[in-house]
């Protein structure tokens, strides 16, 4: 691959103006909301919409930094993302003491070896796609079977196996973007940044969140799972189908795809984020919990933020791997 594409390039930096742009625009929509809001339920609401904009800013910031340094800052961002998550997950579903040597490998053996073969390059694929689903899957319920703790055995190695797919290897699929050598289906190699894609998939993956929010909060009517998360609709999901994917055909510029390439991404994207987002209503709901973490003080933590990313990183990698590469 060539070294250019490691590397931001002038992309890298007008996706980057029109991300702070928008966010900036978004700030100041907050602060006129929270000067000439009112009180009651207006109130909390705005509080609650300009605390989820410091959490952007948090992490457009420090994306930003990992993505100016290059794919190898980006890998290793997300291995401290990943570990964080992990972290999160595991303290939201207690495990024994018996697992505490299971524990130590998951986050200290397998989580590194997983990006290390990430960082490694495409051409170990055959392995990194296999390390966690496979090996790291029979090495839990061995390792904890060794400590000799029966109790609730299925259950615990369950959650540790479940935490170490979602928050690592799932997610792992986002950095491995940068080391595919990307073509377009017209059969002509792509000359862009790899940065570039890993920033358009973040960048969808977060927006169709927010825009199934809006769309669910303005025309929703029948939602989804009412005894999982009452907010997700249907038409939100619709809605957020169509505008992510006409904001991803916008963006197509960045990507290797055409537009219409661009915006089936778009939804698709949109798809696996709702479905991630669920799911992990579904598990906090079944904890007792109403976020896994905090990342600002009152705003969730950082499982909580990039659930919809988990999901949507390895259908999102393997799509364009498989038809763009």
């Amino acid at each position: 691959m060539p070294w250019s594409r490691n590397l931001p390039d002038f992309t890298t930096y007008v996706l980057i103006a029109v991300i702070l742009a928008a966010l900036s625009i978004a700030t100041l929509v907050g602060v006129v909301m929270g000067r000439y809001g009112k009180d009651g339920t207006d109130s909390a609401l705005v509080k609650r919409y300009q605390s989820k904009l410091r959490v952007w800013w948090t992490m457009v910031a420090i994306f930003v930094i990992g993505s100016l340094t290059g794919r190898v800052g980006l890998v290793v961002l997300f291995a401290f993302v990943s570990f964080w998550a992990l972290r999160e997950f595991i303290s939201m579903t207690p495990t024994r003491r018996g697992d505490h040597r299971t524990l130590f490998w998951i986050f200290f053996i397998f989580t590194p070896l997983q990006y290390i073969l990430i960082g490694a390059g495409s051409e170990y694929y055959e392995f990194y796609s296999i390390v966690i689903p496979v090996y790291a899957s029979l090495f839990i319920p061995a390792r904890a079977a060794i400590a000799g703790d029966a109790k609730r055995f299925l259950e615990r190695c369950a959650k540790i196996q479940f935490g170490l797919l979602v928050c690592v290897y799932c997610l792992s699929h986002a950095p491995a973007l940068l080391y595919l050598e990307l073509v377009r289906t017209s059969g002509t190699m792509w000359d862009g940044s790899n940065i570039n894609l890993l920033m358009f998939f973040v960048l969808i993956a977060q927006l169709s969140l927010t825009l199934e929010r809006v769309w669910s909060r303005w025309i929703g009517r029948h939602v989804i799972a009412p005894q999982i998360n009452a907010s997700r609709t249907w038409e939100g999901v619709c809605g957020a189908m169509m505008t992510t994917g006409i904001i991803a055909a916008l963006l197509r510029w960045a990507t290797p795809f055409f537009w219409w390439e661009a915006l089936m991404m778009g939804v698709v994207v949109t798809v696996m984020a709702s479905l991630g987002t669920l799911t992990m209503s579904a598990i906090k709901r079944d904890r007792g919990v109403t976020d896994t973490g905090t990342l600002v003080q009152g705003h969730a933590g950082v499982l909580d933020q990039i659930d919809n990313i988990c999901f949507a990183a390895p259908i999102f990698y393997h799509v364009t791997r498989f038809f763009f590469t």
